[in-house]
């Protein structure tokens, strides 16, 4: 059964519990919206018992809903996601050329998330974990171009049946944006979309509504925010919150700016200046249109009702000219391949502008949600935790260390496909490739030892990160032997990890291996589908 709720998350149930019981008093988030919403709700109640419904009608029914309980709503939603933008290509990141006043000053007024990370160091997982708030290997989508099982419960889908209008523009990824696969935006709870399958640039060709591309003309990130606009507008005139989802496709390559957007880059000294001025351009024009989006939503007065969440889907790429704040780029569990920036505008629920180190992800996004609406979390194991506390200022350090994992799944295709290769495939167009063809491969069996690829597991001060890819079990299952690199850094003192420490801390280390184990263990058994049969 797909559509089940949970109160908790089953993995994290303390750590929800803990935050559950700071519901109140809240310094920054949501005690004001969560505290009216329930009383509104107690008070429809008590109103609508039958031993009131006659002075209802005679006394009540004119006024009963003018005071501030009942004029509560809840509130509208944006998540915007960039395609490869690295966590120091922002301003409000002290970069030497790139241009983002708009997201400077979100930084600034909003909620700033100094180390926050994708969930995986490349696109297609990540965005996967924003919508479920699991880790993507959960549910077999290890890498680009890896589907999302149509079985995953996702916040558009959540959110629909609570009553939002949802809508989804831009970068998909997750399988094709075609209406007949069964993991389209319409099959994951959206209402309508405007969508590519993979990474777009300036005249995108796109599917609306799962209907064959057209050719859209404009600059790719306010060709998508201009449609997102419209349906904003639509759900406003209709009176009803809205969903909206914003995948960008800038900055990946191949980057084509704007002659408007590379005049500020004329004087960048570097022998590839040229490529560099295409990528910061593009970064301007993705600022601008988030500056349009902003100024929608004030036009239409519901800014301050509407919660507005920025992050990257991954660290800059391998290209070395890109030179990233930190050790490592896409692709890598070093910090530079999935260290993002992220921020959150919300005026009516976070009062007080701040910023927090505390490690977050983007598997955060759907259970932080969820808390702030006071909607049950859905009947999966989840990764992520609610960020309100930490918002709040009442979660100084995260209770769990976060997992990654670059799932070495070089021989999962032998047990056969989830779905059929002809539902998955693409049929928008990228700069290199005609059409994406996904895949996503069954796992009836869950490994217990002897997981295959990368993986890390980042604490508050410590990340434990184990190298070796390609280990894996063949087809006679017998294992693969390949050397073994285990790291641990100190990021609160070496967040470049420049020093490996594990021999200086063995303890350390053979607790957060225990730990990670028992934590890959459980995403083996999710990978099977057992889950989605309760």
């Amino acid at each position: 059964m797909k559509w089940a709720f949970a109160t908790l998350c089953v993995d994290t149930s303390s750590a929800h519990a803990r935050q559950s019981s700071t519901d109140t008093n809240r310094r920054h988030v949501g005690p004001r919206f969560r505290s009216i919403l329930k009383s509104g709700e107690k008070m429809k109640s008590s109103l609508l018992s039958p031993g009131f419904s006659s002075l209802l009608v005679f006394f009540i029914a004119p006024h009963a809903f003018s005071d501030e309980a009942a004029k509560i709503r809840r509130p509208n939603i944006i998540l915007c996601m960039a395609d490869d933008q690295g966590w120091s290509e922002v301003g409000f990141n002290g970069h030497d050329h790139i241009i983002t006043p708009v997201m400077d000053e979100m930084a600034r007024i909003g909620f700033r998330f100094d180390r926050f990370y994708s969930q995986a160091p490349n696109c297609a997982p990540t965005r996967g974990s924003c919508l479920t708030g699991r880790n993507a290997v959960r549910f077999g989508q290890f890498g680009p171009t890896m589907a999302m099982r149509p079985e995953e419960i996702t916040i558009a889908e959540i959110l629909k049946e609570h009553g939002y209008a949802t809508g989804h523009y831009g970068k998909w990824h997750l399988g094709p944006v075609k209406a007949s696969a069964p993991n389209c935006p319409g099959n994951q709870g959206f209402d309508e979309w405007l969508s590519h399958d993979n990474y777009f640039e300036i005249d995108p060709p796109l599917s609306k509504n799962g209907a064959p591309p057209e050719i859209y003309k404009g600059e790719s990130s306010e060709v998508i925010v201009d449609e997102a606009i419209q349906f904003i507008e639509k759900s406003v005139a209709e009176e009803q919150p809205f969903f909206a989802v914003i995948w960008y496709g800038s900055c990946h390559g191949p980057q084509i700016a704007l002659p408007e957007d590379l005049k500020h880059y004329q004087n960048i000294d570097s022998p590839i200046a040229e490529k560099l001025a295409h990528r910061y351009g593009e970064i301007t024009a993705m600022d601008r249109s988030l500056g349009k989006l902003r100024t929608a939503l004030r036009k239409l007065d519901v800014h301050r009702d509407t919660i507005l969440w920025y992050t990257s889907d991954n660290g800059e790429p391998s290209n070395s000219w890109y030179q990233p704040r930190f050790n490592g780029c896409k692709g890598t569990l070093f910090e530079g391949g999935m260290r993002v920036p992220a921020m959150i505008e919300w005026p009516n629920g976070i009062s007080e502008s701040g910023n927090s180190s505390v490690n977050a992800v983007t598997s955060d996004i759907l259970p932080t949600i969820c808390d702030w609406l006071d909607i049950p979390l859905p009947d999966r194991i989840l990764d992520g935790i609610s960020l309100s506390p930490v918002i709040s200022g009442e979660m100084t350090q995260r209770p769990q260390a976060i997992g990654f994992w670059r799932y070495g799944g070089s021989d999962e295709s032998r047990h056969g496909a989830w779905m059929n290769f002809d539902s998955q495939t693409g049929q928008t167009p990228t700069a290199s490739n005609s059409a994406t063809q996904f895949i996503n491969w069954k796992h009836p069996v869950a490994l217990k030892t002897d997981f295959p690829g990368d993986a890390a597991w980042t604490g508050s001060r410590y990340k434990l990160l184990l190298d070796f890819r390609g280990r894996h079990k063949d087809r006679d299952d017998v294992l693969t032997p390949v050397t073994e690199t285990v790291s641990l850094f100190d990021l609160e003192n070496d967040p470049m990890e420049t020093t490996n420490i594990a021999d200086k801390h063995p303890g350390i280390v053979e607790q957060m291996m225990q730990e990670l184990h028992k934590w890959q263990a459980s995403v083996e058994q999710s990978l099977t589908g057992a889950e989605y049969d309760r």
